[in-house]
């Protein structure tokens, strides 16, 4: 914990975000800076609205899981700093959607 995943189509410095970002959940929401894991998944091919505007379309989607317990106020804090971070880590921010979720891990949430 923290469990975090990254869906991203636009060019983006990875190991640089995530250090980045690991600090930033840490310095917001009180986790352990060695709890901090991040998972990254490439977007193939992405289609916003009906597709039809022949424009490149670029997306950064960043979900944390956190153990409950957080308030409310603070996972929101979370979410805009996540949205603050992101544009520093892009070789071109142009056209790209940036969103963030910061949620409770489900209660059934182990590891070893």
């Amino acid at each position: 914990m923290p469990e975090i995943t990254v869906d991203y189509s636009a060019p983006l410095d990875r190991r640089g975000f995530a250090r980045a970002l690991h600090r930033t959940v840490v310095d917001t929401v009180d986790a352990r800076l060695e709890a901090c894991k991040t998972r990254f998944r490439e977007v193939e091919e992405l289609v916003v609205g009906d597709g039809a505007t022949g424009e490149a379309e670029a997306v950064v989607h960043v979900e944390i899981g956190l153990l409950a317990g957080r308030t409310e106020e603070a996972k929101a804090r979370l979410s805009r700093a996540v949205l603050d971070l992101v544009p520093a880590h892009l070789k071109d921010t142009e056209g790209v959607r940036v969103s963030a979720e910061v949620r409770d891990l489900d209660p059934s949430y182990a590891k070893s």
